[in-house]
């Protein structure tokens, strides 16, 4: 399906007013400030003390091994990893070899309460964004279970977000991501390819050092029912 979208940045509050709930075109819909300054500000720091346990690195793009501009970790059962032989999900963290953190109580609440899924989030993806750091355009599609959308939190400086449709060079849609946004997509949307072109530094003081924190939800394995109702399962 293509999607008749605006190739232009549009500021999120201007895309509407009428509700807290933005569709941004099918599949896609935008919280504005969902997480208010409090909760943006112990979310952080909980990232940060989580990441004690497994450290921010550089993944290496699949045979280049050329290194991210992002600096990742993840929380939960399951962590997205990124080398030479290519994406993949794993138990442990590639550095320290240990498991990976627990995820945030109150992410896999937002996950609940804005996605409606029946189980719930395996992995949380962080993105940590500093200097010229950005990710090119791509689509979440490690997963076993696509039925499930991905759900993204942004915290500290604004980024301009780019999303389109299932092909790479369909129309997309640029909106520019503040801190406390959230972000979910599925359904036709959820193998669209997304970008973060840029981030507008300094935009916020939030995140210790400066930068830009996107933690990304994703469901990995098969929805428990799916699983039973397979021929022969």
């Amino acid at each position: 399906m293509v999607y008749t979208v605006s190739p232009e940045v549009t500021p999120a509050a201007e895309l509407t007013s009428a509700a807290a709930r933005l569709e941004i075109m099918p599949g896609v819909a935008l919280w504005p400030g969902y997480f208010d300054r409090t909760r943006q500000a112990s979310l952080v720091a909980d990232i940060f003390s989580r990441a004690l346990d497994a450290p921010f690195y550089r993944p290496l793009m699949p045979r280049t091994g050329k290194p991210f501009s992002v600096e990742e970790t993840n929380f939960g059962s399951l962590g997205w990893v990124s080398d030479e032989s290519g994406y993949r999900y794993e138990k442990m963290h590639p550095l320290t070899g240990h498991p990976w953190p627990a995820m945030p109580p109150l992410l896999e609440r937002t996950w609940f309460e804005l996605t409606g899924c029946c189980a719930g989030p395996e992995c949380c993806l962080v993105n940590l964004y500093r200097g010229r750091a950005r990710m090119g355009l791509h689509q979440d599609r490690d997963e076993a279970e696509l039925l499930a959308p991905v759900l993204s939190v942004s915290l500290g400086d604004d980024a301009v977000f780019r999303i389109g449709c299932s092909t790479r060079r369909a129309p997309s849609r640029s909106f520019v991501l503040r801190s406390g946004d959230v972000v979910v997509f599925g359904g036709p949307a959820r193998l669209a390819f997304h970008a973060i072109d840029r981030v507008l530094e300094k935009s916020s003081c939030l995140v210790p050092g400066g930068g830009r924190l996107n933690l990304t939800l994703r469901r990995v394995a098969r929805f428990p029912q799916q699983e039973d109702a397979r021929p022969g399962g």
